[in-house]
């Protein structure tokens, strides 16, 4: 078992729904109130942070992008088979 070591605290405040809808969720994931809390405050951080990423390619790659969008789908064997796959949520 590796250890962590964690070298800051966090003090929240919380109600006392909040704190049993944590720990219910920690308890299913099969991890302790602190390692769940900051396993998904440090997700939502990443997912923030990635959604203000800005990518700008140069203008070639943007046309070289442009055209690979632009350019027509090859009908093959292997793309039929994805469109006349079901998806979980209509199963």
């Amino acid at each position: 078992m590796t250890t962590v070591s964690r070298q800051t605290t966090f003090n929240l405040r919380a109600t006392v729904a909040q704190r049993s809808l944590i720990d219910q969720a920690a308890r299913m994931a099969g991890k302790s109130r602190t390692d769940f809390m900051l396993e998904a405050a440090c997700e939502r951080a990443q997912q923030v942070l990635l959604e203000q990423t800005v990518v700008a390619p140069d203008a070639a790659r943007f046309k070289r992008l442009q055209a690979l969008l632009d350019a027509p789908v090859e009908q093959g064997a292997a793309l039929r088979k994805l469109l006349r796959r079901r998806v979980p949520w209509e199963a």
